[in-house]
């Protein structure tokens, strides 16, 4: 009979849509636990909430002591090591809304000649090695997008109230592409200082834009603009990065001009200066077109490497430093950790027959920041300038002290007038 036939299909029907159904839940169960929920969410969403500072479209020059070269004493005769400490690591972003501003797809030229299309930015991973990329990419509002990070880059201090990010680099310039891959990026943005670029490649095969940023180590603090306007270009928020751009460049501005007035005015009397990277028993140079040339001349004192005509990075020698004569010498926290402190660090040849090694002027600086160059390079410029010209007026942060029975650096503000 018709109605008999018609329930037992409604029967069959419905046993099937059950069936199905109960598949489909389960089949959404699995994947909700394993994470799919998260795709394309920002980790911030996924953890119960990303905090960003408050945006800020003003230049924020850090603060400068209140002192000129009149009031202080002459920087070649200060006495004793100093660390540089920035106030703050917080990088407040010049938008609070800026999928707003964007235009995607955004079509950019890499620095290795490959086109990318970027379609998508609600996961970014920004690694380089130092930091400065995803410095960028929170300075433009996207902090909450990040997903991964490297050595560098701390998120806890860049964006206060959050958690800390996978790290995707290992030995501080090495990536490891299984880590980026289980990240599910949507965008990478990297540059030649970390790698291999095989790595790199691999990242574009499986399908994830890759944009690399070119390397502006050569152009230094004068490079720091053009760095943030092509990740900028890359996120499509041009306009954005031209705020971002304008923002930096002033505090940055501003920043060496009072930088200047407290250096002196007389160019024999400005504390002649070189930066070494400090390995175990051994040291290396960084001269013209490392960026640390551009450091040392942004904040008034003497670059000798420049002077010498001395390129590039590359080991030196004992007969070499003392020739050179600095009066200061600019190192990095942990380098000068790796060798045991200052004490050690006086001992590796030629450094105590130096003018900076008989007066214990060495002045130290975090590996992730004194080279980061991007929005904070004005607040790394004020902290070791004031290291260097008024180390009695330079901030240290309350858990500073006490290194100086270890060997270690004295705290910042150690430094005395000989």
């Amino acid at each position: 009979m018709a109605l008999p036939r018609l329930l037992r299909r409604f029967k069959r029907q419905t046993l099937r849509r059950s069936a199905w159904g109960l598949v489909i839940v389960l089949a959404v169960g699995l994947l909700w636990v394993n994470g799919i929920h998260n795709v394309g969410a920002s980790p911030g969403a996924s953890a119960g909430g990303c905090v960003q500072p408050p945006a800020q479209t003003v230049p924020a020059p850090p603060a400068l002591p209140g002192v000129t070269s009149a009031d202080l004493p002459d920087p070649r005769t200060i006495t004793g090591p100093t660390t540089a400490y920035t106030s703050t690591a917080a990088i407040p972003p010049v938008t609070d809304a800026p999928e707003a501003l964007q235009r995607l797809p955004a079509t950019i030229e890499s620095s290795d000649g490959a086109m990318t299309t970027v379609a998508d930015t609600s996961r970014i991973l920004a690694v380089n090695q130092n930091g400065g990329l995803a410095a960028a990419v929170i300075g433009l509002g996207f902090g909450c997008n990040l997903v991964g990070r490297d050595t560098a880059t701390d998120v806890e201090q860049l964006m206060p109230g959050n958690e800390q990010l996978p790290l995707v680099t290992q030995n501080g310039h090495e990536l490891s592409a299984e880590s980026i891959l289980d990240l599910a990026p949507t965008v990478v943005i990297t540059d030649s200082s970390v790698g291999p670029y095989d790595v790199q490649l691999q990242l574009r095969e499986a399908g994830i834009p890759v944009v690399m940023v070119p390397i502006v180590y050569e152009e230094g603090v004068q490079g720091v603009g053009a760095q943030i306007q092509l990740v900028a270009d890359a996120l499509g928020v041009p306009e954005a990065g031209e705020a971002l751009v304008n923002r930096t460049n002033e505090e940055i501005g501003v920043t060496i001009q009072g930088l200047g007035a407290m250096a002196p005015s007389d160019p024999e009397q400005k504390p002649r200066t070189v930066f070494l990277y400090l390995r175990g028993s051994i040291y290396y140079w960084f001269g013209a077109g490392s960026g640390a040339d551009s450091i040392i001349q942004s904040i008034g004192a003497r670059d000798v490497a420049t002077e010498v005509g001395f390129e590039g990075m590359a080991p030196t020698n004992a007969e070499a430093l003392v020739e050179a004569a600095p009066d200061v010498i600019i190192v990095m926290t942990l380098g000068l950790a790796s060798v045991g402190g200052i004490d050690e660090a006086l001992e590796l040849p030629g450094i105590k027959q130096t003018p900076a090694g008989a007066n214990r002027r060495i002045v130290d600086m975090s590996d992730y920041e004194v080279m980061s160059f991007g929005p904070r390079t004005a607040s790394v410029l004020a902290a070791l300038g004031v290291a260097i010209y008024a180390p009695e007026y330079a901030y240290a942060p309350d858990d500073a002290g006490g290194a100086e029975a270890s060997g270690a650096p004295a705290r910042g503000g150690r430094g005395t007038n000989a």
